[in-house]
């Protein structure tokens, strides 16, 4: 197994040295120019296409275990195969920045669709027996195939969502990943054990690259594909085996998840704007203005930022890890994240940071966005 994340690693790290040290070549279609964007942090353009070291590094560690034949190389290509949808729309985001989102939904969609039917990725079971039955005897399984498509679709937008610092969404991801690896390997998944250790070693690949510097970017393209597989082979995973519980791979993608529920709520209800409508009030853009400091304080601040983060998203991928046959434990453990998350944004929100965020208390910086409407 181990050749398979040395592999993926070296695949993407070399794919992203290639994008770092041309960029002079191609920064004029593949860069980021948008500075002033209220979630934009960075204070230069920078490649924005890191999907393609993600790509390359997913589907080399997948080829390795299809040569150590831990994989079967059938399910390996069908697996590719769902992948491309997700990553081609990010990544023609990227190089154009002219794809709608909604055509970008339609294709993540597409991918958790794909998932359907090659992989045979959907909700087979709830955990409550009653409940499924009464599905069955009814005829409505296809309301499970109808879920997965829109939990795949989700969860992928969400990763993107979380993609605001450097390092963030890719350590997060990374997270997951080693999460869904151990659940495979406990029930003896090779194809998802296989394919989520390809997955760790193209992210970390890339990670090097982004964090601390962000000398490269995820970009669309890498966040929709990691979202993608996450979400797609923890699906996979529940259909396949039905020891795991439903809320393991659920708690584990918890923050992204929240995030995005919670900035629809605050969008719609709270500052009554659109749902859609970009804003700064996210948790990671607060944070981010909490430690900025200085004519150096954005480059701090953002690499600053992310490791609180990874802590959090850690409180739900540590029990999720701990108890992924365990239901109650699962449904407990979420609540504890949600809360942990609602008091957290309530503290910064209200100026008074936890003690472990900084050393002192500061007055309200007067760019932060606030939550009530103005």
């Amino acid at each position: 197994m181990i050749w398979i994340l040395l592999v993926a690693f070296a695949l993407s790290a070399i794919a992203m040295l290639i994008v770092v040290t041309s960029a002079d070549h191609h920064a004029h279609w593949s860069a980021d120019h948008d500075l002033s964007g209220p979630q934009k942090m960075h204070v230069k353009a920078v490649p924005r296409v890191g999907g393609v070291g993600i790509l390359a590094g997913v589907v080399g560690g997948v080829l390795v275990a299809v040569w150590l034949k831990g994989v079967d190389v059938t399910q390996a290509l069908l697996l590719v195969a769902c992948m491309l949808p997700a990553f081609g729309s990010g990544i023609w985001e990227d190089f154009t920045k002219a794809l709608s989102p909604r055509r970008r939904m339609v294709a993540l969609a597409l991918s958790g669709a794909l998932g359907v039917w090659l992989l045979g990725g959907s909700f087979t079971h709830t955990g409550w027996h009653a409940f499924d039955d009464l599905l069955i005897s009814n005829g409505l399984i296809w309301l499970g195939a109808l879920g997965a498509v829109f939990a795949v679709t989700g969860i992928s937008n969400s990763v993107n969502l979380i993609d605001g610092m450097n390092g963030l969404a890719s350590m997060c991801a990374t997270m997951m990943s080693l999460s869904l690896a151990y659940m495979a390997w406990r029930v003896g998944d090779t194809l998802i054990c296989g394919a989520m250790l390809a997955t760790v070693g193209a992210t970390l690949g890339f990670f090097v690259w982004n964090y601390p510097r962000g000398l490269v970017f995820l970009g669309d393209g890498g966040a929709y594909l990691l979202g993608f597989i996450v979400a797609e082979l923890g699906i996979v995973l529940t259909a396949r085996h039905r020891e795991v519980s439903m809320l393991a791979p659920l708690l584990m993608v918890a923050y992204p998840v929240f995030e995005t529920l919670f900035t629809m709520y605050r969008r719609r209800f709270v500052q009554k704007r659109s749902m859609t409508q970009p804003d700064g009030s996210h948790l990671h853009t607060l944070i981010y203005r909490r430690l900025k400091r200085g004519p150096k304080g954005a480059t701090r601040g953002n690499s600053g930022t992310s490791p609180y983060l990874w802590g959090l998203n850690a409180v739900a991928v540590i029990p999720a890890t701990i108890w992924w046959n365990n239901t109650p434990a699962l449904a407990l453990s979420l609540c504890v994240f949600v809360l942990a998350y609602l008091d957290l944004y309530w503290r910064i929100v209200r100026f008074r940071s936890p003690g472990w965020m900084s050393g002192r208390r500061e007055s309200p910086p007067a760019s932060v966005e606030p939550l009530q409407k103005t």
